[in-house]
């Protein structure tokens, strides 16, 4: 048996696995985003509403989050790279089936159940895999993969309307399961690597293998709070920014130049955060808490500019609360990742990530609904996006309560880089304190 590395890499085989999570990324969250094309013509079909076949992608989306932390379990059981590559066979196979379905309920089984399950095998594990092959630069390779998300959109997007045109829906669907087969591939790129603090044997019994237990420490348990309280605002934008535009009368170019500007700046702060993140000025959970808290300020923005100007006087405000609600959407997603090691320790990360998939998804379920409703309710989306900007303005309250959020809290180490991480042996009076996890992180302390 090779010896175990005296910590991760930090780079080498690690930039292969940050390309693989960047294709990961772009194949699962990047095709979710873009499946909207296929709506009209599947309702023209199948001669149903807009609605009927938005729960498609819904329940797409519900079951790829909420199934999240089985991929991880999975993965800690059997490694991340054979999970991975049977979850990218489920999901083309689950477009291949939908290509020749002759009602509803065979999409609802094929994109929704079949391909949603397959892409919950597979983004926990490889952005898992990936945060342990870095340490010093964690957050910027975490932030790179997550830009996949919105370069697949920008570039399949266009892709998918194309084959719409050329070869119908059928046609699209199966194309986009040979595409969706990529995920195979990427799953193979995911190379195995023990660390030191990992545990002897894989845990048994399903409480532990799905990372149930993380919820008894403290510092996981105020993120989990925090988390599930901003998932119930962060998704309104991908599901009501262009309508909330459509209905200040800014015209279809107009509201898809909004969407375009907070994609923009979202996918660039995810870069430039990640750089920020990994120069060690500003503890992890800090930055967590703030631009957690900038991004509820930008989407109370985004529903206050109608309130305040003229109807001609509302594209260009808008345009720059979106793009300050991209900015700082971009630069929280991959601190909500990037904090996980220095919270749960490096061998509990893989089962971390699907436990925050899956918080997400909560309140995920709740945002959507409750902004469509008061939209409903009040005949705009002013209070929709008040509501929601409020949720995750509470989350980022709650983020206070991690240790090193507040500048009176000072961690006895850098979040991302525990001391089994750096190479460094654990002074003896900590030797006593190991559990069959490995190490606890310095971060799972107290003020």
């Amino acid at each position: 048996m090779a010896p175990k590395p005296a910590g991760p890499p930090d780079g080498g085989w690690g930039w292969v696995v940050a390309a693989s999570a960047f294709a990961v990324n772009g194949l699962s969250y990047g095709v979710l985003r873009s499946l909207g094309l296929v709506f009209p013509d599947l309702a023209e079909h199948f001669d149903r509403n807009a609605q009927d076949t938005a729960w498609v992608c819904a329940l797409a989306l519900a079951v790829q989050q909420a199934a999240s932390p089985v991929g991880s379990a999975l993965s800690t059981r059997w490694g991340s790279r054979p999970v991975v590559m049977v979850g990218g066979v489920l999901t083309s196979l689950g477009f291949v089936f939908s290509a020749f379905a002759s009602s509803m309920l065979h999409l609802f089984l094929g994109l929704g159940l079949l391909a949603g399950s397959g892409w919950a095998l597979v983004f926990a594990p490889a952005l898992g895999t990936l945060s342990r092959y870095f340490s010093s630069r964690r957050v910027l390779a975490v932030g790179l993969a997550l830009t996949g998300n919105g370069v697949s959109s920008l570039l399949l997007a266009p892709a998918l309307q194309l084959l719409l045109d050329t070869f119908g829906w059928r046609g699209a669907l199966l194309l986009l399961g040979a595409i969706t087969l990529h995920l195979t591939p990427c799953g193979a790129l995911l190379r195995p690597l023990a660390l030191p603090g990992d545990p002897a044997a894989p845990p048994r019994g399903p409480l532990a293998a799905l990372g149930l237990g993380l919820f008894t420490r403290r510092a996981f348990l105020v993120f989990a709070l925090g988390t599930a309280l901003v998932g119930g605002g962060y998704f309104v934008p991908y599901v009501h920014l262009a309508p909330h535009a459509l209905d200040r009368g800014l015209g279809g170019y107009g509201a898809a130049l909004v969407v375009a500007v907070a994609a923009v700046g979202d996918a660039g702060a995810r870069l430039v955060c990640g750089w920020l993140a990994d120069q060690g000025w500003v503890p992890l959970p800090r930055l967590l808490a703030v631009f957690g808290g900038l991004t509820g300020l930008g989407l109370l923005a985004v529903g206050l500019v109608p309130v305040m100007g003229s109807k001609e006087s509302w594209e260009g405000p808008l345009l720059v609360a979106a793009g300050a609600y991209g900015l700082s959407a971009g630069s929280y997603a991959p601190l909500v990742f990037g904090v996980l090691p220095g919270l749960v320790g490096i061998a509990g990360v893989v089962q971390a990530t699907g436990l925050v998939m899956m918080l997400m998804s909560l309140g995920a379920l709740i945002g959507p609904p409750l902004s469509g409703f008061l939209r409903d309710e009040t005949g705009d989306f002013t209070a929709s996006f008040l509501v929601c900007g409020s949720f995750i303005l509470s989350g980022s309250f709650v983020y206070m309560g991690l240790p090193g959020a507040l500048p009176h809290c000072r961690p006895a180490s850098r979040p991302t880089m525990p001391p089994a991480e750096r190479g460094e042996q654990l002074p003896t009076p900590q030797v006593a304190l190991l559990s069959p996890e490995g190490p606890r992180p310095a971060l799972d302390t107290t003020c």
